[in-house]
């Protein structure tokens, strides 16, 4: 099994039980987590697929991509109502999936030819869009909107990838460093509370 599959078969995997965290929280049903667990894990590389135009879908190719997400959505729909869930579950695994799915999407860019612009601008929207829709679907306000660094954590990754592989580091090894920089960014802005300025206007004087 090559690098890029292990990747996104594993961020597949840990995008499903952020949905079914969040759809548990919503206090859905296991359809409504099952559903909201499955468009969080595709939801990214399907927006990739059709904007890169690389054909049918990866999951309609591969229905390993569905069951592996199903499969977990499912198991942390039961799970949690045997063990209780440590109470950074959802951001350790939300942080982890954004750097996992970073670097999957800018490498299914690279490996169509595109530019490294391309590449890191898709390895971003691969990351936090399946985050979006799963937010959305929950009534949540999405991550990227909000001060936290989020998507920024996933630009500084997928720079960090591309150059190396510029600079002709091996791919795997290169992968790995990449994602570990969006997870200790992410983590790190977490943990301190960071976040980036924010648009202040100044307020017309009444008159």
């Amino acid at each position: 099994m090559s690098v890029i599959r292990t990747f996104d078969l594993a961020g597949t995997a840990v995008f499903a039980v952020t949905g079914a965290l969040v759809a548990g929280r919503k206090r859905m049903d296991v359809f409504g987590v099952a559903v909201v667990g499955l468009v969080t894990a595709l939801g990214g590389g399907t927006l990739r697929d059709l904007i890169l135009g690389s054909g049918p879908v990866f999951w309609s190719k591969d229905t390993a991509y569905v069951v592996v997400a199903l499969v977990a959505a499912a198991t942390t729909f039961f799970l949690a109502g045997m063990v209780r869930m440590p109470t950074r579950a959802l951001v350790v695994a939300d942080a982890l999936g954004l750097a996992i799915f970073t670097i999957v999407g800018a490498q299914r860019a690279l490996d169509g030819h595109f530019s490294p612009l391309i590449a890191v601008v898709m390895g971003t929207m691969t990351g936090v869009f399946g985050g979006i829709v799963r937010d959305l679907l929950c009534g949540e306000v999405p991550l990227i909107l909000r001060k936290e660094v989020y998507a920024t954590a996933s630009l500084a990754g997928g720079l960090v990838f591309v150059l190396f592989l510029r600079l002709q580091m091996s791919m795997p090894v290169a992968a790995v460093i990449a994602a570990a920089v969006i997870l200790v960014i992410r983590l790190a802005a977490i943990h301190w509370g960071l976040s980036l300025p924010t648009f202040r206007a100044p307020e017309n004087e009444a008159q």
